[in-house]
């Protein structure tokens, strides 16, 4: 694999949308009309805000990413490239609609998100330029793009790059497929249920671990995480940083840009999974999904101070 040597950037792989966000002080129960306490429109999506991630915390970062050839499509590119990342990869589907999603967010920082993309924005994907020659370090891929993800995990571990792959909500057939390709699987709670059968995230992570050659990750929110390093027969437990939640949208995205980002700066095991957590936490304390990122000094600032 890439070593602190070899190339520092990373291509993050797979959804973006424009998404309006709307603070609410608690989740509707039933149909009605409600008004919210804030609101905000933003770029996102899982690789998109886990690249908007790794540029706050300096990193080199571009995206590979599907957009409609709209005005939508013309605020999400415009806002992800202000971010510092690498948007070349980005390509525009002419006549189609670009993704867009609804997310509500109460009072203790937890969300519902609705989003819609249009299926032509995922057809014949064409692997960007470089990543097959060494460019990258690493790819991160989610699984809005599975077509995508696939070539690009392919491509990393032929050039001898890492692969992390977000194992979050999908269908257990695009799970299965993109599993299998990955150097690094960071998996949320119900992602990881998908793709084990198992609803206990120590459980599921052992059972993953077992059948992937890969380190594997389970995200547990405020529970912490559970891991298994790769070729490693135990499950160990990292705890959450303690942090009174504002707004947990884009965490789990926070969560894998800093993991990429230390993975590729040569952190290993307890210190890595102890980075990405400290960034997910800072970010949990601010509304506003990737918009509450964190830098350098205030993820290395929460991080001395849950793990001293």
């Amino acid at each position: 694999m890439t070593t602190a040597a070899g190339p520092r950037r990373i291509l993050c792989v797979g959804a973006l949308t424009m998404d309006t966000i709307f603070r609410m002080n608690r989740l509707p129960s039933r149909p009605g009309k409600y008004l919210p306490i804030d609101a905000m429109e933003i770029a996102e999506g899982m690789a998109s805000s886990a690249a908007t991630s790794i540029a706050r915390l300096g990193g080199d970062v571009a995206l590979w990413g599907s957009l409609g050839d709209d005005a939508v499509g013309d605020r999400a590119l415009a806002s992800i490239a202000a971010e510092g990342v690498d948007c070349g990869p980005v390509r525009r589907v002419a006549g189609v609609p670009s993704g867009i999603a609804a997310v509500l967010v109460d009072g203790d920082g937890e969300r519902i998100i609705v989003p819609y993309y249009h299926p032509d924005l995922w057809r014949d994907p064409v692997l960007p330029a470089g990543l097959a020659e060494g460019a990258f370090a690493a790819v991160m891929v989610d699984v809005r793009w599975p077509e995508a993800a696939a070539m690009a995990l392919r491509a990393a571990r032929q050039a001898g790059a890492f692969g992390i792959f977000d194992a979050d909500v999908a269908s257990t057939e695009v799970l299965e497929m993109l599993a299998p390709l990955a150097s690094h699987i960071v998996a949320s709670s119900p992602g990881a249920a998908l793709l084990s059968g198992v609803d206990l995230p120590d459980v599921a992570a052992g059972s993953m671990a077992r059948r992937f050659s890969a380190m594997v990750v389970v995200t547990a929110g405020e529970r912490g995480c559970f891991w298994v390093e790769r070729g490693g027969s135990g499950v160990r437990h990292t705890a959450a940083p303690m942090v009174d939640a504002v707004d947990t949208t884009a965490a789990g995205d926070v969560f894998h840009g800093a993991f990429a980002l230390g993975l590729i700066e040569g952190l290993t095991g307890e210190a890595l999974v102890r980075f990405a957590s400290s960034a997910a936490a800072v970010k949990c304390t601010r509304f506003g999904g990737p918009l509450g990122a964190p830098t350098r000094a205030e993820t290395e600032a929460m991080l001395a101070r849950s793990y001293p």
